[in-house]
């Protein structure tokens, strides 16, 4: 305890100093810390913050505040603990924290006062003590000082208000001093909470320390205060002053004096009211008025009469403004304003009224509900007769009917229900009860209500059942009135709430006794009678589950009514009443099913009537049931229910003439055009034939007989003639009637008269004849009522016990007619039931007997029927039970012939139609008929062998895929009919019937594996069904093609199997199939086209990878007659035969083979240009180019591209070189253009870019990825297939390779050398270049490569084709590069190749030379001295002319190699060089002013490296100081200079100069132009006279000849003078 006492303060420090952190989650950690420690020793907790704060006078607020803040926690929870030290060190700290600052820092000042007013709860004479020495009078007090005070008063109540009395005398000569708004508000605050405090007080004096404290204590300061506040304050313009002043004036109000607050009302009042306009929030200014009239009222004011009309107009717009759930003060201040209402109902009640009900009949519905809302809360205590004009609002909206029903409530509470018109009002909410939903989306509006009629009928039934249960006295109104809303319609809608009010109010009476609980029927003539009582809650409840469970309810209310319907009941209802019940509440809507539901409640009611077994009541109980079929036409389930409990009741009545009377009504009353109520009717019919037979028939018969039948009764009870369709209608339900009567009647007596009276009768109706001829009827409705008679009797003789004794004559009749229904049904929709309602009544009609054999049915008929359209949108209960209906006739027929024969006409007619659309009622129905009649067959039958099982394998690819369904039991009947079919065939094969075979008895064993849902395990199981090996050879074929039809399959599973088994089949049994192959791969092909499924296209994918491993040739040439491009699918397969390596290799050389044995084009002669021929790209290389690009593509041929790299690679650039300019054959160029007319983005088809992608791939498979890069980001792929540049790009890859792929280059190079002699150009191009670049690297050196490369590049010298040989000296040229230690080696030979370059007379472009000069300049740094010597001056002599060239590359070159053959002049080569510098001297000065930059750069070059050979030093300073390449030049000055050293040291040059000059006036470049005479002026004028002796002695000065320098400029005129002749003899001519 001590060593932790100890270490406290230290931590606490440690926190406090970390509170300097400004990320806001460490200060509230350190905040939670603090608050933890303060639980356990708060004392020292807090005398540590007062330490640290107290030495941290420095430390910046925000931190103050998270100690203050815990240190107000501290005090708070441990108020109880603290000893008064420690609170005086506390309360000490808070305040002068609070008050250090005269600003207001309001966080920091707010954890300071929180500190006092925790403190304050104890220690309140201490914290008042303390803060009361800073309240002085004549000073205006700290902001927070007053705010300490207020909430000290709220705080502490009892310790505050003594204090009041002198704060409240020191504070009010303050107000008249603040004249900042913050200090006013603060002021308000504490009057506010000062005057709550004094009311609480005065409230509790029974607990307060001093009883003798009296209202009158405060009332003068607060009236004074009042003045102020009222009278000056609330003037400001300051809206949350006037805000603060109202929230003061209302506590204030119950404390002033009641004269000075009777005196004040009419001022005050209006005062409050004028705030409305002000202030958008009205909250805070209805509380305040609230608590002024509550002590207006309180004091008995009479003012306040005057004030009210002017506080009802302006309260009720406020009652009747919406509330806004967004804003949280809207509902607030609608309580407040209800409560002002409230409180001036006490005093005004009648005036409230009086201007209450006028607001009832305005139009605007905000103004009626928030009246109605007044008067829900405010019911004057005088009853009265408000009914009426309630009920006026019946038809208003939403809102004012919940307003009404509120009332109402609120009514049945306070007594009015109970008096005259209180049922009126019941009846209003039960109408309420049944509103019909909203179906359609209300449009919202910012002002709308929320309100449907959903909840207005939610609000009403709850308010219904709340005034039967918990309203005293109102069982005695509701009961039995309530029972009269229980059978009319419009009521429907409020059954449910009904039934239970009334079950409660039942129970209830019961309870009072029976005379109670009895109802006196005599004297409530609205009352319904029991039978209608009986016959509506029973119809209603065959309709369980709507109107929230009304079948239940309405049950329960039957029971419970049991005596006031019939007494013999009692015993029954309690029996099977809540067995019924219970059976609604364990099911749901989806799962009751609607039949047996019916059924029982008919049991129910025949058990009921039997019970009864009053015939006059039964009798009364069917006419009130015919009574009420007119008002369920809305209600068409219903009334065809309450049809079938007509029907009952009349078969249990013994009175005959009433059953005919009943059924002559229904049959003259019925609306024949609806269908539920003709379905309705017939069921009537039916179940009334059980007991009365004969009078039905003949009631049936007599109607049709009768004008009832032919007319119809019109307006005014006037008979008219039917329609034509009303008559086919009527036709339909007498035909549905007879159906019916067969069904339901005893099946001993209605078999005599099927085929007298009721066939008879049936078709006299649907036969309808014109002149004596038979007309078929076009009416849907006729047609299908028909069939379902038929198919009633066909059933009722099949279920007769004497059917086998009973002649049906006219069955093949019936059935030819049903097959003709079929017949006339469209084979691509589905849109009636007609078809499937046929197929069942066939199915009853071929059981007993059939008239025509099964087979023929089979072959004639049924292929009909099984043409049911696949996509039916919208329609599957449809599709399913005509598929049901269709399953059952199946079995009927193969039941019926049980032999191979019929099995095989059942395979013949639907043996393609097994595979459904993956649903259950879609895929399962066939197999399993199919199941059953091979057991059947495969146990009892003998086979014959007379013909072999053809379709076997057809059959057993329809059934065998389905072993995978997603369906458990399809896939084990699936796999029992392929069990059976193979036993089958060995029956046909002679075996006997008992045989067991092996292989086949497998297939049971695997029947486990398909019950697994794991679809791995049934591909596996299905993977090993070894069906294939029992197939015959020849239908081993068939068996694949109808396998590939599966992968079509909707059911993925079942696809996936077919593709598993057809993989397993070629595996096994492929190698027969070479023949084969290109069918089953254009099979393959065309389902890929088919179905879009990533399972097939990997499936099939096997499937032709499978195949090429058999029969490779085949595959691929198959593949390669695919059409070009190929499509994704052709893609597809191609990519298949790369999963493998030695396959993919094996591939791959085939089709190499294909590349190379063809020519890679054809020339033909175009008609358009003349003599130049074109190139055609030969189809099978192309195909064979584009499939090995497609193989390559595939990762996984990586392995098997590496281990054909070098012949990969060689062919392939080969092929690119060969297809540059190739176009493609005619029909790929049509193609192509049909392809860009329709505005598609066809694949490439040119046949380089092909090549080239292929060649791409290739590289990119063969782990060359940076080859592919480094080539790309140079643009080389696109120069390749460019005509002039396709050798730039070749060079590109040639030096990608040889950086990045040198180990595969000896190969390359190897298989390359043979292509130099090749018969075609580009090839031999494409090697050359390949190799020029090769000699670029030292690669070739390492590889040991060089010298059969540099000699194979110098036999291709005299090669025929100018661009080979222009390559190969740039190939010669590049060893310098590549190797420069081996060009001393063969200096002489590579010297000799570039000279013979320069000399190359087949050269008209000079593009050779240009090469061997550029190639030349590289070598001349690595040769020897002694090889360039002796053809130096053949060299010079040989470049000089092309200086001059108007191929600025070969001015350049030339000039470059001059100035690096200037390092070569010394010694015996010096003056004969040095006059080669003399006779190009002229031209690289001139030069200097060529056009092209990179000219001028060789020119300044050239001169620098002449400068030393020309025996001038201030020359060649002149060069090297100002001819740099990176700096300009002057070139007039640099004349200048030049000219003057010139002549200084060569003067006998000067006409040398200037003839060379002389040339250049005629220069094609105007610079050059320009620069010659500049160039012949300055050497002129720097000139100096050369003596010329005459004969005689050289000293003598007189022996010399005078010369004259006018001879130059002569010459220069006479240079002139010539070019203007010659130009205007050129214009004369």
């Amino acid at each position: 305890r001590t060593e932790s006492s100890l270490l406290l303060p230290k931590l606490a420090v440690t926190l406090m100093d970390a509170t300097t952190d400004k990320d806001p989650l460490v200060q509230e950690q350190i905040y939670n810390a603090l608050c933890y420690l303060g639980e356990s020793e708060p004392e020292e907790i807090l005398n540590s913050c007062d330490e640290y704060l107290r030495q941290h006078d420095k430390l910046a607020y925000p931190h103050r505040i998270v100690i203050l803040k815990a240190m107000e926690a501290v005090v708070k929870n441990n108020i109880a603990y603290l000893d008064k030290s420690t609170a005086k060190i506390v309360i000490f700290l808070a305040s002068n924290e609070m008050t250090k600052s005269k600003e207001i820092i309001c966080d920091w000042q707010q954890a300071a006062s929180n500190v006092l007013v925790a403190a304050g709860t104890r220690f309140i004479n201490k914290v008042m003590e303390e803060v009361l020495t800073k309240f002085q009078p004549g000073i205006l007090p700290h902001y927070f000082i007053m705010q300490t005070f207020a909430n000290l008063s709220v705080s502490n109540v009892f310790g505050m208000v003594p204090f009041l009395n002198s704060i409240l005398g020191t504070m009010l000569p303050m107000l008249g001093m603040a004249k900042q708004d913050n200090m006013k508000s603060v002021f308000c605050y504490a009057l506010q909470h000062f005057s709550e405090s004094i009311q609480e007080y005065l409230a509790n004096l029974d607990k307060a320390p001093d009883p003798t404290v009296r209202k009158d204590t405060f009332s003068n300061e607060i009236f004074n205060a009042y003045d102020v506040l009222f009278h000056i304050w609330l003037q400001s313009r300051e809206a949350k002053l006037r805000l603060a002043v109202v929230k003061a004036l209302g506590p204030m109000s119950h404390l002033m004096p009641s004269e000075k607050l009777e005196e004040q009302l009419p001022k005050l009042v209006p005062g409050i009211l004028a705030l409305y306009k002000k202030h958008a929030e009205a909250f805070y200014v209805t509380k305040s008025l609230c608590q002024i009239l509550e002590a207006s009222v309180n004091v008995g004011s009479r003012t306040l009469d005057t004030q009210l009309d002017a506080l009802l107009n302006t309260l009720h717009p406020q009652i009747c403004a919406p509330v806004e759930s967004s804003v949280p003060l809207s509902l607030k201040n609608h309580n407040e304003v209800l409560r002002c209402f409230t409180v001036l109902a006490c005093t005004f009640p009648d005036r409230l009224l009086g201007f209450l009900l006028p607001k009832l009949e305005n139009h605007n519905e905000r103004i009626r509900v928030g009246t109605l809302i007044i008067m829900r809360d405010q019911l004057p205590p005088t009853r009265l007769p408000l009914w009426s004009l309630l009920l006026s609002l019946c038809s208003a909206s939403l809102q004012v009917r919940r307003a009404v029903v509120q009332v109402i409530s609120a009514m049945a509470h306070h007594g009015y229900l109970e008096q005259a018109g209180g049922e009126v009002m019941i009846e209003y909410i039960v109408h309420q009860c049944s509103l019909p939903p909203d179906t359609q989306p209300r449009k919202q509006t910012p002002e709308a209500d929320d309100l449907t009629s959903d909840s207005v009928q939610n609000i009403s039934i709850n308010t219904l059942f709340l005034i039967s249960t918990t309203v005293d006295r109102m069982d005695e109104v509701l009961w039995p009135y309530l029972l009269e809303f229980v059978t009319p319609i419009q009521f429907t809608g409020a059954l449910t709430p009904l039934c239970r009010s009334l079950m409660h109010l039942a129970t209830k009476k019961q309870e009072e006794g029976e005379n109670a609980f009895l109802i006196h029927y005599d004297t409530h003539a609205n009352l319904p009678s029991p039978c209608a009582l009986m016959a509506r809650l029973l119809t209603v409840s065959s309709q369980p589950y709507l109107g929230d469970g009304r079948g239940a309810a309405a049950l329960r209310l039957l029971n419970v009514l049991h005596l006031n319907i019939h007494p013999k009941l009692g015993r029954l209802w309690k029996k099977k009443i809540p067995h019924l019940v219970e059976h609604l509440e364990a099911n749901t809507e989806k799962s009751l099913s609607p039949k047996e539901w019916e059924d029982e409640l008919l049991l129910l009611l025949r058990e009921t009537l039997t019970a009864i077994s009053d015939s006059a009541w039964i009798c009364q109980f069917s006419t009130e049931m015919c009574k009420q079929l007119n008002s369920y036409n809305g209600f068409p389930s219903e009334k065809n229910f309450l049809y079938k409990c007509i029907g009952t009741a009349l078969g249990v009545c013994s009175n005959k003439d009433v059953v005919q009377k009943q059924l002559q009504e229904l049959l003259e009353t019925a609306r024949y055009q609806e269908e539920e109520e003709r379905e309705g009717l017939a069921s009537s019919f039916g179940i009334c034939a059980i007991n009365h037979l004969d009078e039905t028939l003949a009631k049936l018969e007599d109607f049709v007989k009768s004008d009832v039948f032919k007319k119809s009764v019109g307006l005014f009870s006037i008979f008219k003639d039917r329609s034509d369709n009303e008559a086919e209608k009527i036709k339909s339900t007498l035909i549905l009637c007879y159906g019916y009567v067969a069904r339901y009647a005893p099946k001993e007596l209605v078999l005599s008269r099927i085929e007298a009276d009721i066939l008879r009768n049936i078709f006299h109706y649907f036969n309808t004849r014109v002149l004596g001829i038979k007309v078929e009827t076009k009416d849907l409705t006729l047609k299908l009522c028909l069939i379902r008679s038929i198919c009633m009797i066909s059933q009722a003789i099949c279920n007769s016990a004497q059917s086998d004794a009973f002649v049906f004559s006219r069955k093949a009749e019936l059935l030819a007619q049903m097959m003709e229904f079929i017949k006339t049904e469209p084979l691509d929709l589905l849109r009636t039931p007609v078809r499937q309602r046929a197929m069942i009544s066939c199915t009853y009609l071929v059981y007993p007997f059939p008239v025509l054999p099964p087979r023929e049915i089979m072959r004639n008929h049924l292929p009909r029927q099984l043409e049911l359209p696949l996509h039916v949108s919208g329609m599957k209960p449809l599709y399913h039970d005509t598929v049901s209906a269709l399953k059952d006739l199946l079995k009927s027929l193969l039941q019926k012939e049980l032999t191979p024969h019929g099995l095989q006409s059942m395979f013949e007619v639907s043996g393609t139609r097994v595979c459904g659309e993956g649903e259950e009622w879609e895929g399962s129905w066939l197999p399993s008929s199919r199941l059953r009649a091979t057991l059947m067959l495969s146990k009892g039958r003998k086979m014959w062998t007379v013909v072999p099982f053809y379709n076997l394998g057809v059959l057993v690819a329809l059934f065998s895929p389905r072993c995978s369904d997603s369906l458990a039991s399809i896939r084990l009947r699936a796999v029992d009919c392929a069990y059976y079919l193979l036993y089958i065939q060995l029956c046909y094969e002679g075996f006997a019937h008992d045989y067991r075979d092996e292989m086949v008895e497998r297939l049971k064993d695997l029947k486990k594996g398909l019950e697994d849902p794991d679809f791995t395990i049934l591909f596996n199981t299905c993977y090993n069904i070894v069906i294939g090996k029992r197939l015959p050879p020849d239908q081993l074929m068939s068996l694949l093609l109808m396998m590939f039809e599966g992968l079509a399959d909707p059911d993925q599973n079942c696809s996936r199997a077919a593709a598993v088994m057809i993989n397993a089949l070629l595996k096994e049994r492929g190698g027969v199939l070479l023949d084969k192959v290109p069918v089953i791969v254009a099979l393959i092909h065309s389902k890929l086209q088919e179905v879009d499924e990533e399972h097939v296209r990997k499936a099939a994918q096997q499937t032709v990878y499978i195949l090429a491993s058999q029969h490779k040739t085949a595959v691929v040439s198959s593949l390669l007659g695919s059409s070009l491009p190929f499509d994704s699918h052709t893609c597809a397969m191609w990519k298949a035969l790369a999963t493998e390596p030695t396959l993919t290799s094996q591939i791959l050389e085939l089709l190499l083979d294909k590349v190379n044995r063809d020519v890679p084009y054809k020339e033909n002669k175009s008609f358009l240009s003349g003599s130049t021929c074109e190139r055609i790209a030969t189809p099978l290389p192309f195909a064979a180019t584009c499939a090995l690009h497609e193989i390559m593509s595939a990762p996984e041929s990586g392995a098997a591209v590496l281990g054909l790299y070098p012949h990969l690679f060689v062919a392939l650039l080969l092929r690119v070189s060969c297809t540059v300019g190739v176009q493609l054959p005619k029909n790929l160029q049509s193609k192509e253009r049909k392809s860009a007319s329709r505005s598609q983005v066809p694949r490439n088809l040119d046949p380089c870019s092909c090549a080239v992608e292929a060649l791409r791939a290739m590289l990119t498979q063969g782990g060359s990825d940076e080859v592919v890069k480094s080539v790309g980001s140079a643009g080389g792929w696109e120069l390749m297939k460019s005509s002039d540049q396709h050798h730039d790009g070749i060079a590109l890859l040639a030096s990608a390779m040889a950086k990045h792929a040198g180990p595969k280059l000896p190969l390359i190079v190897k298989n390359l050398f043979p292509m130099l002699n090749s018969v075609y150009d580009r090839q031999r191009i494409t090697t050359t270049a390949f190799f020029a670049e090769l000699l670029n690297s030292s690669v070739v050196s390492d590889l040991i490569l060089l010298e059969s490369m540099m000699d194979n590049m110098t036999g291709r010298q005299k090669d025929p084709c100018t661009l080979v040989r222009m390559l190969a000296l740039r190939g010669l040229g590049n060893i310098s590069s590549g190797s420069p230690d081996k060009v001393r080696k063969h200096g002489a030979q590579l010297l000799a190749s570039m000279v013979n370059g320069m000399d190359d007379k087949d050269d008209p472009n000079n593009l050779v030379a240009l090469e061997a000069m550029s190639s030349l300049s590289k070598l001349l740094d690595h040769v020897e001295e002694r090889d360039i010597r002796s053809m130096l001056l053949h060299i010079a002599i040989r470049i000089r002319p092309f200086f001059d060239n108007e191929n600025h590359e070969l001015r350049t070159s030339s000039i470059v190699l001059f100035g690096n053959l200037t390092k070569f002049s010394a010694g015996n080569c010096e003056d004969v060089f040095f006059e080669q510098i003399l006779n190009g001297l002229v031209t690289l000065l001139l030069h200097l002013q060529d056009p092209k930059p990179e000219v001028i750069k060789a020119c300044k070059f050239a001169l620098r490296m002449c400068g030393p050979n020309m025996g001038c030093e201030g020359l060649c300073d002149m060069f090297l100081n100002h001819l740099h390449e990176d700096r300009s030049l002057h070139y007039g000055e640099f004349m200048n200079h030049v000219c003057k050293h010139l002549m200084q040291n060569y003067p006998e040059m000067l006409n040398r100069l200037i003839s060379t000059n002389l040339f250049y006036f005629k220069s094609n470049w105007i610079d050059i132009r320009a620069a010659a005479p500049m160039f012949i002026g300055k050497i002129a004028l720097k000139a100096n006279p050369v003596p010329v002796l005459k004969r005689g002695q050289r000293a003598d000065s007189g022996n010399e000849k005078p010369v004259r320098l006018t001879s130059v400029v002569g010459r220069i005129m006479e240079w002139l003078i010539q070019d203007l002749i010659d130009k205007e003899l050129e214009e004369d001519d």
